[in-house]
């Protein structure tokens, strides 16, 4: 982790107009197309949730705003950022799921079936204290929304960025699944956000690459 230099630090203008304002988070959402990636992943025989969570967790450790996170008067950027998901039990209740991210799919993935099966067992609803490198993740495979809206802590500052997805459908022989991104506009533009969709596109075209 690293402290940014406010001082020198080209954004310092934007961060402090963002920062001031009563809700300063923003939101995007959009279709991926997901014709290669999810035949892959069934052949593979490999849940669909944690290979998903895995290509949106390690396109956000690519982009270095989505690594950034505000502490007090201070912006810090991690080296890494891991995802926390949403888990759903037998009584439809759902629990927070925080898996450390591994560039390795099936490092990562054997982490994870072992954490969604304690929380399963004993939902959990918090993070560790303090913790701020982190991605929040959900799905909600029923719907194929359009847009998103999270609820977050504005005193003081939430600036971990979240991500969901839906349900997927078939358009023009494709299938399409949407997902949505909302972030603090103080560490990010939409520019950087679009920078993640192309990459998240990249992945799910290519998943020879890493599954």
């Amino acid at each position: 982790m690293r402290i940014i230099d406010l001082a020198t630090w080209p954004r310092r203008r934007h961060f402090e107009l963002f920062r001031g304002m009563d809700y300063p988070h923003f939101g995007l959402c959009a279709d991926v197309d997901l014709s290669v990636f999810r035949p892959a992943v069934r052949a593979k025989g490999l849940s669909f949730t944690v290979t998903t969570a895995y290509v949106l967790a390690r396109a956000a450790n690519e982009i270095p705003e989505f690594r950034l996170r505000i502490r007090g008067e201070q912006v810090v950027e991690h080296e890494v950022v891991h995802p926390s998901f949403t888990v759903l039990n037998d009584q439809d209740l759902f629990s927070f799921c925080s898996v450390p991210y591994r560039s390795n799919l099936s490092e990562f993935a054997a982490l994870a079936v072992e954490r969604m099966a304690r929380v399963q067992a004993e939902p959990v609803l918090s993070d560790e204290d303090g913790q701020d490198d982190l991605l929040f993740m959900t799905s909600l495979p029923w719907v194929s929304f359009t847009s998103m809206v999270h609820p977050i802590h504005m005193h003081p500052a939430d600036s971990v960025p979240r991500i969901a997805w839906g349900k997927f459908f078939e358009r023009e022989g494709h299938i399409w699944m949407p997902v949505a991104v909302q972030a603090h506009h103080a560490l990010m533009d939409g520019v950087h956000v679009g920078r993640y969709y192309q990459r998240i596109q990249e992945l799910f075209d290519q998943p020879e690459s890493y599954l």
